[in-house]
């Protein structure tokens, strides 16, 4: 049989990407949700902690830590390319120079913290979703899909607004807003939870697979090309 691509596990990766992107640029604003305030990437970033359970579910671990490997690779991309345009010399009758610095242009701590809690978040969230499918011997998706992204989310939401806020805003606005955070990320997976469910069965259907991660490395460095093509 001649070799042929996943067309679906290719669509996951880049809407994947895709909220990635997304939603570091909404990050640029904090918005006010009742009393708390959280950045605007909360909108849609959890989004792509559903689609991380997706593709650790159906593909397993390996194949879903080259996805967020690519990720990572699309954001400073985008990071080296916005910097790039910000720093050209604008048009003289151009009069939005500002505006457009305040929402693409980052400073270099924004960046750090920004690509260390998208790392940290996206592997933990991976590798709770991988374990915890081995060892309810893939029962409880529900239960395993919650508590993989309130781990992932949770140490996403703790060190980017630890490293980007701390000194700038007092203690008390740093926990604010990583607990709205949380809170926001919980019911947005808890919601959308049966088209999860839905999705991932149709999945399965269609692709004939249920990844096991037996015997599987979870350094997160040890990528594998080979098995992307079946």
């Amino acid at each position: 049989m001649k070799n042929k691509v996943s067309v679906l596990f290719m669509l996951a990766g880049i809407l994947f990407a895709t909220c990635l992107l997304i939603s570091n640029i909404l990050a640029s604003k904090i918005m006010m949700i009742g009393p708390w305030s959280a950045p605007a990437g909360v909108l849609i970033f959890p989004l792509a902690y559903i689609i991380n359970d997706v593709l650790v579910e159906v593909w397993g671990y390996q194949k879903t830590r080259l996805i967020i490997w690519a990720g990572f690779g699309v954001n400073v991309l985008a990071v080296i390319f916005f910097t790039l345009a910000i720093s050209v010399n604008a048009a003289p009758f151009w009069e939005n120079q500002n505006a457009f610095a305040t929402v693409l242009g980052s400073t270099p701590r924004i960046v750090a913290a920004s690509m260390l809690a998208y790392l940290m978040g996206s592997f933990l969230n991976a590798y709770v979703m991988s374990k915890f499918k081995v060892l309810t011997k893939g029962k409880g998706f529900s239960l395993r899909a919650v508590v993989s992204t309130l781990a992932g989310e949770g140490a996403d939401s703790a060190i980017f607004i630890t490293i980007a806020f701390a000194g700038i805003f007092p203690v008390n606005a740093l926990l604010t807003m990583i607990v709205t955070q949380a809170i926001i990320k919980t019911v947005y997976e808890i919601a959308v939870l049966p088209l999860t469910i839905w999705v991932v069965g149709k999945v399965k259907k269609v692709e004939g697979i249920d990844t096991y991660d037996y015997h599987v490395s979870y350094n997160p460095f040890k990528l594998k090309f080979e098995g992307l093509r079946y």
